[in-house]
């Protein structure tokens, strides 16, 4: 995913690669008094306009000069609160992944690579599947109790991979870190074993090509038809070992040269990296490494997939690189989640639903007092820049979901609608606009969030108030950490879900490190509470 967006540094709060390729959880969605909407509507239909005549601009930070300071002094005028919130949409999990790996080595995770909406998109509930290549929306919600405050989550869906004999062929050049940091025990065993699992996955008529590098890069197997090769391929897999240090330039720019110079008009071309993503050889400016991938997906249509390993990894990195290659990023630390990213998603992840997807959420601003987006702070996008093509969002491949929760606090007594949420895409074969909509109305929003029968909407929740706890901030209504691995466990128990009894696990080993720290002040830490 290739998106527009500011410097991760100026938009995380100063406190500041297993999922959705890995967390397959099907729990049924809900709203309360069946207010809840999905939309078949996309005939470019215009997203609804902000309440009262659209967009105004973003409220003044919270402690923000007023214009009537003591004193005389000169103050910075008030605004009225924004109403849009817009952003390209993200299927990314490796914060999750990498949290839970940092939680069991018994360390915290730096808050500045905790991305919420990485930690909920780990977790797929069972939305409706549209029956063409676009989007299903829905939208739910549940009261949090804290005074006024309510959970709404978006949630998109795609329909599922077709039949592998029916997807278009696949173009896969593995770009694989053989560095001395690659040494740690298992580290480089995994990759390999990640790249058997994916070559006996794939079809005959699949190619895949295979660089290493270290302090320079070689290419270990051309692009070759899978058809007739595969023991030619299993042995390419089978000769990499550690060298010496990381140049991840000479990487990139060979595997890029690779996937070009193997390109296939009608595949899908992509080149999937492995690594730990610590570069410190060759050019190892983030800028310089991203011009260049950004070069080569506007001029070949090459995306980047980021399969991140090691106890020490560069989160970052490996996110900015992917986000600039338009692709995704997962992280693996043991076999049975790259089982389920080289097996169960990578063949069926070939496969595009929809490219430059973004998402615009109007709130009414008769019902609604205030509301923030939990995370998708480095994915934001300009509110005008919703129907702008030009405007880089989301690749969005077979069988995902996205979810976006929000934190909303409706106006005392009001009632009537909430939010209306709308999504646009390009259709991946024609390139044509399309968009569809739901939305939820203030009847929907009766149910409590911790109470029972709603499991879908509490896990999302779970996650999103986990990292935002790991990360120092907090939301309205938390229940704590001890409480949050409590409702956890319940899901487990009534779903039977094993991802999310690792979800409960790593809640409760945060808990023990005693991830509490002092939050900034604000009710959302420093972050404003405006989406």
């Amino acid at each position: 995913m290739s998106v527009n967006r500011p410097d991760r540094s100026t938009v995380r709060p100063a406190a500041v690669l297993a999922a959705a390729l890995a967390a397959g959880l099907a729990l049924a969605g809900c709203g309360a008094n069946g207010d809840r909407s999905t939309s078949s509507s996309d005939h470019r239909r215009p997203a609804p306009a902000a309440p009262d005549g659209g967009r105004t601009a973003a409220p003044a930070p919270s402690g923000a000069a007023t214009p009537d300071g003591p004193e005389g002094e000169r103050r910075a005028p008030s605004r009225a609160p924004d109403y849009l919130s817009t952003f390209a949409l993200d299927v990314d999990t490796a914060s999750y992944g990498y949290a839970r790996r940092s939680l069991a080595d018994g360390r915290l995770p730096d808050p500045a690579t905790v991305r919420p909406e990485e930690f909920v998109n780990s977790f797929r509930p069972d939305y409706p599947r549209p029956a063409d290549d676009g989007f299903s929306v829905t939208v739910d919600g549940a009261r949090t109790g804290a005074d006024g405050w309510s959970v709404v989550r978006v949630g998109l869906a795609t329909r599922a991979a077709d039949r592998a004999s029916e997807r278009p062929p696949a173009a896969l050049t593995f770009v694989v870190d053989v560095s001395g940091s690659m040494g740690e025990p298992g580290r480089l065993d995994l990759v390999r074993h990640s790249l058997r699992l994916a070559a006996d996955q794939l079809r005959d008529d699949d190619s895949v090509g295979l660089v290493a590098f270290s302090d320079g890069a070689e290419t270990v197997l051309p692009m070759t038809r899978l058809g007739g090769a595969r023991d030619r391929v299993r042995e390419a897999v089978d000769s990499l070992e550690v060298r010496a240090s990381t140049n991840l330039e000479a990487g990139l720019t060979t595997g890029y040269d690779v996937a070009a110079e193997g390109h296939r008009k009608g595949a899908t071309n992509r080149v999937v990296l492995l690594s730990d993503a610590l570069a410190n050889t060759g050019e190892t400016a983030a800028d310089a490494l991203l011009g260049r991938i950004d070069a080569q997906r506007r001029e070949h249509g090459i995306t980047l997939f980021g399969v991140g390993v090691g106890s020490e990894y560069g989160d970052e990195l490996m996110e900015r690189l992917a986000d600039r290659g338009d692709g995704q990023t997962v992280y693996v630390s043991t076999r049975d989640q790259a089982r389920k990213v080289f097996v169960d998603q990578l063949p069926a992840h070939v496969q595009l639903r929809a490219r430059d997807a973004k998402a615009q959420v109007a709130f009414d601003r008769k019902t609604v007092e205030r509301f923030r987006l939990v995370g998708y702070e480095n994915r934001a996008v300009a509110d005008e820049d919703f129907r702008d093509d030009r405007v880089d969002g989301g690749e969005i491949g077979a069988g995902h979901t996205v979810t976006a929760l929000y934190a909303v606090k409706t106006r005392p007594g009001a009632t009537g609608p909430v939010a209306t949420a709308t999504v646009r895409w390009l259709d991946p074969a024609t390139r044509a606009p399309r968009e569809r909509s739901g939305a939820i109305g203030s009847g929907a929003l009766g149910a409590r969030l911790w109470e029972g029968g709603h499991d879908s909407l509490q896990l999302s929740a779970i996650s999103a108030y986990f990292a935002e706890e790991l990360r120092g901030g907090a939301l309205p209504g938390s229940p704590g950490l001890a409480a949050l691995a409590g409702y956890a466990d319940g899901i487990r128990a009534r779903s039977g879900s094993s991802v999310v009894g690792e979800l409960a696990e790593a809640v409760r080993q945060a808990d023990r490190l005693a991830v509490r720290r002092p939050s900034p002040e604000g009710e959302f830490g420093s972050a404003d509470p405006y989406a």
